[in-house]
């Protein structure tokens, strides 16, 4: 017979603030990077620091909660403001790699491994199918 481990509610509760915080901050520092008020993209630490947490316990917290890595949700954000960057058509790829505080290259590297295509493959698909459905 297996023993079954009761996790008290005041730890649960704490743990979906802990990941709820953390989604908050991702919104909030790309906010900040959009418009200008930071220069760096922030790491793990980064936002561990400001929620006055062990990058490890946030971490950890995070994968319990969601079953997920932080940085899942901190690169799907970063993909959802590169695709409407480039579906808007106003800044040139390299200007949206800079906005997002990455080089042209690796930017470009980055928006490959999660979409499948390159950022300037994306764009033409996207501007390809709203001409279509005009």
């Amino acid at each position: 017979m297996e023993a079954t481990i009761t996790i008290p509610k005041k730890i649960l509760a704490r743990q979906h603030e802990i990941t709820a915080d953390y989604l908050k901050a991702i919104e909030k520092h790309l906010d900040d990077v959009m418009n200008n008020r930071v220069q760096d993209m922030y790491e793990i630490r980064d936002f561990a620091d400001e929620m006055h947490i062990h990058p490890t316990h946030l971490s950890n917290t995070i994968k319990l909660t969601t079953g997920r890595h932080p940085c899942f949700f901190f690169e799907e954000k970063i993909m959802e403001i590169a695709k409407a960057l480039l579906q808007a058509n106003k800044l040139s790829i390299a200007e949206i790699a800079t906005r997002l505080t990455f080089d042209p290259s690796n930017f470009t590297k980055f928006f490959k491994r999660f979409e499948g295509i390159t950022p300037k493959q994306y764009r033409e698909q996207w501007l390809m199918k709203t001409s279509y459905d005009v």
